[in-house]
């Protein structure tokens, strides 16, 4: 059933019409265009234009249509309808008559999709919000118990200080506590009821909106109809964070394919996050993590296809915008996917000590702390950098580590190195000294993960 028509004497062109229905998309709207609705049903019996009898058949007959989905969900396949909204008063009015004819009276498909789009978002974001905090739990229960291993700290992916290994992790958490505070701000933004605003200008006849805010459970009413129908921003907002959260979620995928590989061996990832090879029958492929850090490219062009949909659109609503559904929705499930398989990432990793303190005990980590021993001793900084360079130098071509150089040769580069040198050169000073707030130091790290264990606790 078309809900437009009557000013059209010739039939739409076949292919037309399947290239401009979309209900195979935006199905996926119809809890959220069934309780819309509802809701807009009962603010037109109170407005005297439904009577209390066709309120109650409507009501009816959108649960019976709610209770066939949630039934059937492969009822909607195949379904030849232009859209959602179409979809649901066709089978409206075959199960209550013509009164179903009335739901639609001063409102427009334009303020119903941005309604149905905000409600789902809504959802969708506490969604993946209770998801990144499942994942940022995992990374959390993997620092606790690891506490005490010591890593190699990197720049330029060349070995750079110790660090203990929950210190590293805990930057992770870090990142994906700013994506849930970013999705905050995005449900923030969605929270407004757009419903009343028709077609651009508003609803024609007395619709209290503030009466349908309240209902549909949004914290604001939309301000100006034109912007409410047209407004696409918490969208782009909810793409924007998801690409940012991929954005983190790649670069653990990265270096965890990186430290498990043979050439590092600090991880091993588990069978369950692997495949093997067709053709070679030793290979175990981090295909968890390559599939992830591909997935994120898919999301940053979903962000991209949705600015350029929106940047030249002339005011209010537009057919373009029918494309941000398919957007919407796959950003979403893809986001969703990649934290769950991170998750089982984190959830059953192993972490090689053994290869962990071997990679700190080579490579000169302690050579910042061997130049901040110098600046104690009253060595200007600089002078202190220069002078440990000369000493790696040497140490370099005697193929010895800083911590195993005889006294005697470490005072003939400077009498202020005594034999207190090889405390400050231990590891276990290389990572206590960092112990300003937000360093590696354990008591800062088990502070972190205290701060982080309340962080997470927020809500639940």
């Amino acid at each position: 059933m078309k809900t437009w028509g009557g000013r059209f004497t010739e039939h739409m062109d076949s292919v037309f019409e399947r290239f401009n229905n979309s209900f195979d998309t935006d199905q996926r709207l119809i809890f959220e265009d069934i309780e819309g609705s509802m809701a807009y049903a009962s603010t037109l019996e109170r407005a005297g234009i439904l009577s209390p009898e066709e309120l109650k058949q409507i009501g009816k007959g959108l649960a019976d249509i709610k209770k066939r989905v949630e039934k059937d969900p492969g009822w909607l396949s195949g379904q030849k309808d232009e859209d959602v909204h179409s979809f649901v008063e066709a089978r409206l009015h075959e199960i209550v008559g013509d009164v179903a004819l009335k739901l639609h009276t001063g409102r427009s498909r334009n303020d119903q999709v941005s309604l149905d789009t905000r409600l789902f978002l809504k959802r969708a974001i506490i969604r993946v919000q209770v998801q990144i905090k499942s994942l940022n739990r995992s990374i959390l229960n993997l620092s606790k118990t690891h506490l005490d291993v010591i890593i190699p700290g990197y720049t330029h992916l060349r070995k750079a200080q110790p660090v203990l290994f929950s210190h590293y992790l805990l930057a992770y958490f870090e990142m994906f506590q700013r994506d849930y505070d970013r999705f905050d701000d995005c449900f923030r933004r969605t929270d407004f009821m757009p419903l009343g605003s028709g077609a651009l200008a508003g609803s024609g006849f007395p619709v209290d909106r503030e009466a349908l805010r309240k209902e549909l459970g949004f914290a604001q009413l939309t301000r100006n109809s034109v912007d409410a129908v047209s407004d696409r921003d918490y969208l782009v907002e909810f793409v924007s964070g998801a690409a940012l959260t991929l954005v983190h979620l790649s670069r653990l995928a990265e270096d965890f394919i990186i430290y498990s590989s043979t050439e590092f061996g600090l991880l091993e990832l588990s069978d369950a996050v692997t495949t093997g090879s067709s053709l070679m029958p030793q290979k175990k492929n981090p295909d968890s993590l390559e599939l992830i850090r591909g997935k994120a490219g898919r999301v940053f062009g979903h962000l991209m296809s949705l600015l350029t949909l929106l940047k030249g659109l002339p005011m209010a609503y537009n057919k373009d915008l029918q494309e941000d559904k398919e957007i919407l929705f796959d950003t979403l499930d893809t986001l969703v996917e990649c934290l769950q398989v991170a998750e089982t990432v984190a959830k059953t990793t192993n972490v090689n000590r053994t290869v962990a303190r071997e990679c700190v005990q080579r490579d000169f980590l302690n050579a910042t702390d061997l130049a901040d021993y110098l600046v104690g001793k009253g060595l200007p900084f600089r002078k202190a950098h220069e002078l440990v360079g000369k000493i790696v130098l040497h140490c370099e071509a005697h193929k010895i580590p800083l911590d195993a150089l005889p006294l005697a040769e470490f005072q003939s580069f400077s009498e202020l190195i005594g034999d207190d040198v090889y405390t400050a050169l231990s590891l276990e000073n290389c990572i206590q000294s960092r112990s300003v707030v937000g360093g590696t130091a354990r008591s800062r790290v088990l502070e972190a993960i205290e701060e982080a264990e309340k962080r997470l606790a927020i809500g639940e």
